[in-house]
């Protein structure tokens, strides 16, 4: 059900109709106690020391979730890049999106993931780059390490 939440969302920024600001959650504070703490220090010093993929296996994981809209164009999980091809939300066929996630870092950090997009409209029969709202793309980018943040906590809790 979390899944099909978090798609409807991604969906509807990436579709880009009307595209506004959406408040986020993520200045929501975390008060952990004292052994959940420690349990995501040692959830946090696994993810980094991951030696099967080159970055954080918790933003690597969220954004190939959060992406899973749109089909995958190519995923290198050394370099950290995610790529989908262009995706067309069927309500809106003549508007599409490409979206790339770069994770830059082994930590879990807001600064360890960038989040590109691509748009283009129809005009004539002919793809046209249109612009992308700087919102949608921060919202992609909320989702994601919302997502790696549940993850690493839920990690934690085993």
């Amino acid at each position: 059900m979390a899944r099909v939440h978090i798609l409807g969302i991604v969906v509807a920024a990436a579709s880009l109709g009307g595209c506004q600001a959406i408040s986020n959650d993520l200045g929501r504070t975390f008060h952990p106690s004292r052994h959940s703490r420690h349990a995501t220090a040692q959830a946090d010093e696994a993810a980094r020391q991951v030696t099967t993929i080159g970055v954080n296996a918790y933003l690597w994981r969220a954004a190939l979730d959060t992406l899973s809209f749109a089909p995958i164009a190519q995923s290198d999980s050394n370099g950290g890049v995610i790529s989908t091809d262009w995706y067309s939300n069927p309500n809106n066929p003549n508007e599409r999106v490409k979206v790339t996630a770069t994770i830059l870092d082994r930590d879990l950090r807001a600064d360890a993931l960038r989040v590109t997009a691509a748009r283009q409209t129809m005009s004539n029969g002919q793809w046209v780059e249109a612009p992308v709202a700087a919102a949608t793309v921060q919202r992609l980018e909320e989702i994601i390490l919302t997502r790696a943040r549940d993850l690493r906590r839920q990690s934690s809790i085993r």
